[in-house]
């Protein structure tokens, strides 16, 4: 029913940047909060940064003032720049979507995941 379909990954040195994308598609009829998420091996999933509808923002600790969170809303995208990567910051990044989504009402949906490895 939706669709989350993220982009922008791939192989970094420390010190570098990537730019993650994540669009939505499908039965949506608003989306309130959309935010990324990463998953490193042998860990939890944990929240990187999360934005509302009226662009609040909240990030992590490990990523405030190197991550910026930012959404479009006509586009029904979601964007996550990261610079000054570190080796830590190396996980499957996952990006999620809640709001009126789908036949179900209130329901949040996840994207597939995008690798982002940052090496030494």
């Amino acid at each position: 029913q939706v669709q989350l379909v993220e982009s922008g990954g791939g192989l970094v040195q420390a010190g570098g940047s990537l730019r993650l994308s994540c669009a939505a598609s499908g039965i949506i009829f608003s989306i309130n909060t959309m935010g990324w998420y990463r998953q490193a091996p042998g860990k939890q999933r944990e929240l990187v940064a999360v934005i509302t509808r009226g662009a609040t923002a909240n990030y992590a600790d490990s990523v405030q003032g190197r991550f910026t969170i930012s959404r479009d809303n006509n586009k029904k995208t979601v964007y996550l720049q990261m610079n000054s990567l570190k080796p830590e910051d190396t996980a499957v990044y996952y990006c999620k979507a809640e709001g009126a989504l789908g036949l179900g009402g209130y329901a949040d949906y996840w994207g597939q995941g995008t690798q982002v490895t940052v090496s030494s």
